[in-house]
């Protein structure tokens, strides 16, 4: 069941939008406010956002750029406003496809249909993935923690990267030279150390019983998660 995140700060146009959508087999979460948008954003990983403009704290225009910086999310906007500027400010923005009120609820699902038919890499289960609290997108290579941005070096970012897309797979020093810093590399092995050293310093956060980076003394490394 797909969700669809509804960000609408009027509460009789959101329940009616999110009872056509329930209707229509999606699943719908509502925020009334920017902020609580982009922490539900964070939190449900939606399959679409239906996206007012005029908001309390932070506007649409904001949260679509917030959006944007992140994910390729498909983004309906639905607002008042119906000048030709805002339309095209909207889509030139990044949303993909823009409503006026007021509209038929009908209409609306229709075009939650329609958008996601559309081929987005946002649909590809491969590029974003959660371990517990620990949040990684391997398309922009944002590391979130607790829904804090993760800051990692060049390297670290790349070593994360690879363990992560080979979670319980132990791998050796040499293989990690290999992968990370290249077959022509002639520096120290200890380098992996280093590196897996401030990995863990970085998410240190990380609950042990989510997950981890393992040592395994004779072996290598493991980028281990519960199951």
């Amino acid at each position: 069941m797909k969700t669809i995140l509804i960000v609408e700060d009027e509460p009789a146009i959101s329940r009616v939008l999110a009872a056509y959508l329930v209707k229509a087999g999606f699943r719908a979460v509502q925020a009334a406010e920017g902020r609580q948008a982009l922490e539900l954003f964070e939190q449900e990983t939606p399959a679409l956002v239906l996206l007012d403009i005029m908001l309390p704290q932070l506007n649409g225009w904001t949260v679509l750029k917030r959006i944007r910086e992140q994910s390729n999310c498909p983004v309906i906007m639905l607002t008042a406003r119906d000048g030709i500027d805002d339309k095209l400010a909207g889509l030139n923005g990044g949303a993909d496809d823009y409503m006026s009120k007021p509209f038929i609820p009908e209409e609306v699902v229709a075009r939650v249909h329609a958008v996601l038919r559309r081929p987005s890499q946002w649909h590809d289960e491969r590029r974003r993935h959660h371990f517990g609290s620990l949040s990684i997108d391997f398309l922009t290579q944002r590391v979130l923690l607790n829904g804090a941005l993760v800051e990692l070096p060049p390297r670290e970012m790349s070593m994360l990267m690879f363990l992560a897309q080979h979670p319980n797979l132990i791998f050796t020093r040499e293989q990690l030279i290999e992968q990370i810093w290249g077959v022509d590399y002639e520096g120290s092995d200890r380098a992996v150390d280093l590196s897996i050293r401030r990995l863990r310093m970085a998410l240190e956060q990380w609950p042990p019983a989510e997950g981890e980076i393992r040592t395994l003394r004779g072996t290598g490394y493991q980028f281990w998660i519960a199951n």
